[in-house]
């Protein structure tokens, strides 16, 4: 990620991106980082972050994080959601991000024409990515370490 002068900064899109899904979708979060621990696409795209993209929001980088591809990675399966202690649904937040950039002119029908070649490709990515991890023991936030730690009862 390149330096980012504060400012550029467009200190209303958090605003904007608050009246279209509701401020309650981004302020819980205090940066813990286990949307990004279970992220399914941030296992083979490594810039791919969602808690990095909330904290752009916040920090106002619309051209940026609007202009950015990583917006287009997100597969919609909400495995963040299931174990963010907060309850943010960063699917949610990546559409409207999506519609935001096409709205405001960011891409051309160019780009989301080639995003349907792969669209399928990372769909199935995520399924074979949760189905390994559910394999492996994940069943969402009840059994993840600092969920239980703040839900186990104390007798």
């Amino acid at each position: 990620m390149k330096p980012f002068s504060l400012d550029k900064a467009n200190p209303e899109f958090k605003n904007d991106v608050a009246v279209k899904i509701g401020l309650e979708e981004i302020k819980p979060c205090y940066t813990c980082g286990s949307c990004s621990g279970i992220c399914p696409v941030r296992e083979v795209i490594e810039d791919f972050d969602p808690r990095r993209m909330i904290h752009m929001i916040v920090l106002g980088m619309k051209k940026e994080l609007l202009s950015s591809d990583l917006i287009w990675f997100c597969c919609l399966c909400n495995s963040c959601y299931a174990v963010c202690p907060q309850g943010i649904r960063f699917s949610r937040i990546a559409k409207e991000l999506q519609h935001m950039a096409v709205h405001e002119g960011y891409v051309d029908e160019t780009f989301l024409k080639g995003l349907e070649t792969i669209n399928s490709s990372l769909q199935d990515l995520c399924r074979r990515t949760l189905f390994h991890k559910v394999k492996q023991g994940f069943w969402g936030m009840h059994t993840m370490p600092c969920w239980k730690k703040n839900t186990e009862s104390k007798e």
